[in-house]
């Protein structure tokens, strides 16, 4: 597949004028703009009465649009049911952990489980996909699923499609209270019926009871977007894609990704900087023009491995400060191009700008565009027409398999999160801590999912955190010659929950067994023997297996049997480092250790180097500037 690397923007044509419509597409176009997308917001103003259908403007808008040589992504507009659909549907809403709906008057205030809401939003989808399913180039679903905190709805429409859920998986209720083992606390059921939501308990719910609310929720967001993909796909062979966010993990956006062919997602650096993350500080200040040298990273791999033979695109990309993080500074000069760059080493087919033009009313007021409210320049523009320019030079998009693969799991973050066992054991940061130290040794990265049936081609395979491996998973480890490093809580909980005996991990080919697990107080680290520490998790193991670390009072850290090792621990940054560099060091991948700011990324023939720091870096012979790159072909 030969791909072409692409810039575009996020354009509102209902926002403005019509009689400045074609200007705005003259000036995209100048700048090197390729992709449009538009329409995701729009449904009042297509159907502002029901069944009252305004096609016409959108009409006049993809083709003002496709006239100035550019291309559509159209949005299906279900993330903001009109006013009227509530009176139509009043039990639509979401309603939050107390029991709370969400009311009308913001976005995504549906509830995924109503039936009636969902049958609406496939109407409205096959509507679109029947009128301009052949004049637009591509389609979204939706827009960013689970943003606000809304894949959880504890609804009555959640509460029966839960219990239909159970009785489909269990198909008994006996099976049900074997499995969750409800003879604790009395908490057999009878019937189906008498299964509630696991909100509003006296104290925590069943955590059996409380996962699988966490995967019927995932499963209705799949089964909410696949119905708008089948819609549109009988009407249209353009490709269609759903716009992710950073750190969302409420739902498995693997099995929506499998749906539809693109992934792209939403990189706003600066705004989850403050907003997503548990670093110090010093660390945020440091950054807080930048954005964090990893965040965007690890999405950008995560999201290469959502979106079919690796297709992924950044949908939204921040081109100034933003307006709902708690701080919203500026980006430093040329961070925007540099974020730009970014995603593009990391095999991005596209980069579109949130948004065209700054709009001056509502919520998103400060939210900055690439033109300003008066249609002045932003300072971004500048930079995204230098990308443009310098696409001239390197336009194809270029893919290829990294030396080391670390493993995803959804499921497992639902798992962490309803029995974290200690303030701050959170799977999406256990996970991104390690894939942070990789990239310090200046090392690429595939992030791949948990029911990965062969990891052949990878030099180093890290499994952290994922409760409950995959049978296909457990045999591609076996059957791999490379270094593979499982745990902490690999393996540590049965699909349903519980304990398994042979005690965890259970690995073929590893001597362990996990005897007591303790978590530690922030300010009460386990000192490693040759230094670093153990925070946060740990697991006194019994194992003959060859030991690697230990604590300074010999309690194992690490141990090693072949191609397997085990972290019994949550590792600090010195001792993760120490691990990371001896298990890429035995593979050959000569890990070195980077200077602070500075991360590299190979792919294909290029080998790109960044500079997130505030302040110039002398690197491999160069000085490379505050929010600076380079990159040098092989």
């Amino acid at each position: 597949m030969s791909l072409t690397r692409t810039l575009g923007t996020c354009y509102y044509p209902e926002h403005w004028p019509e009689d400045i419509w074609a200007e705005d597409a003259a000036r995209m176009a100048d700048l090197g703009l390729i992709w449009v997308r538009i329409g995701e917001f729009a449904w009042s103003r297509l159907e502002p009465t029901p069944g009252d259908l305004h096609f016409d403007w959108l009409d006049r808008a993809i083709d003002t649009l496709s006239n100035a040589g550019l291309k559509v992504v159209l949005g299906t507009p279900t993330a903001t049911p009109p006013r009227w659909m509530l009176d139509r549907h009043p039990d639509m809403l979401a309603v939050d952990p107390e029991g709370h709906p969400r009311r009308f008057g913001s976005r995504r205030h549906y509830c995924f489980s109503r039936d009636a809401y969902r049958d609406e939003a496939v109407r409205i989808t096959r509507l679109l996909a029947q009128r301009f399913g052949r004049k637009v180039h591509a389609w979204q679903t939706d827009n960013e699923y689970g943003c606000h905190d809304t894949i959880y709805s504890y609804s009555d429409a959640a509460r029966r499609g839960f219990r239909d859920w159970l009785a489909q998986k269990y198909q008994s209720t006996g099976a049900l209270n074997h499995a969750w083992g409800n003879i604790f606390w009395s908490m057999d059921y009878d019937s189906f019926d008498q299964v509630d939501l696991p909100n509003l308990t006296v104290t925590e719910p069943n955590p059996a009871h409380a996962l699988e609310f966490r995967r019927f929720s995932s499963d209705q967001v799949a089964r909410f977007n696949g119905a708008q993909v089948a819609a549109i796909r009988a009407h249209s062979d353009a490709p269609i894609s759903h716009n992710y966010m950073g750190r969302i993990v409420e739902f498995d956006h693997f099995t929506t990704g499998r749906q539809m062919e693109i992934a792209t997602w939403d990189s706003y650096p600066l705004g989850v900087l403050e907003d997503r993350l548990e670093d110090s500080a010093e660390h945020k200040r440091r950054y807080a023009r930048q954005g964090d040298p990893d965040f965007q990273a690890f999405h950008h791999d995560l999201y290469r491995a959502v979106g079919e033979n690796g297709r992924w695109w950044v949908m939204e990309q921040q081109p100034g400060p933003v307006n709902w993080a708690p701080h919203n500074p500026a980006p430093l000069p040329g961070m925007v191009r540099f974020w730009t760059w970014e995603a593009f080493a990391h095999g991005a087919e596209c980069v579109a700008y949130f948004r065209w033009r700054q709009v001056p009313f509502a919520q998103e007021q400060y939210h900055a565009g690439l033109l300003r409210p008066d249609s002045v320049e932003a300072e971004g523009f500048a930079e995204a027409a230098q990308v443009a320019c310098e696409l001239k030079d390197m336009p194809r998009v270029e893919r290829s398999q990294a030396p080391v693969a670390l493993v995803f799991d959804y499921d497992s973050a639902w798992s962490w999160a309803v029995q974290p066992q200690g303030e701050g054991c959170d799977y999406f940061r256990l996970v991104f801590e390690l894939y942070r130290g990789l990239r310090k040794l200046g090392l690429s990265i595939d992030i791949i999912p948990p029911d990965t049936a062969s990891v052949d081609g990878y030099s180093l395979v890290l499994v952290p955190g994922v409760t409950t491996l995959s049978k296909p998973l457990k045999a591609a480890i076996a059957a791999t010659n490379a270094q593979v490093v499982l745990g902490p809580r690999t393996n540590a909980k049965t699909h349903s929950f519980s304990i398994p005996v042979p005690l965890p991990p259970a690995i073929p080919g590893l001597d362990v067994t996990v005897s007591r697990v303790e978590t530690l107080r922030h300010d009460m680290p386990l000192a490693a023997e040759n230094g670093g520490n153990v925070k946060l998790w740990f697991e006194q193991i019994k194992t003959s297996d060859e030991i690697i670390e230990t604590t300074e009072n010999g309690a194992p850290i690490l141990v090693k049997s072949g191609h397997l090792s085990y972290l019994a621990g949550w590792p600090d940054e010195v001792l993760l480092e120490r691990i990371l560099i001896r298990a890429a060091s035995i593979v050959g991948l000569n890990p070195q250790p980077l200077p602070r700011d500075i991360r590299v990324r190979n792919t294909g023939k290029t080998r790109f180097t960044f500079n997130h720091g505030p302040m110039p870096v002398e690197f491999g012979g160069q000085i490379i500037p505050a929010a600076g790159l380079l990159w040098t072909r092989t």
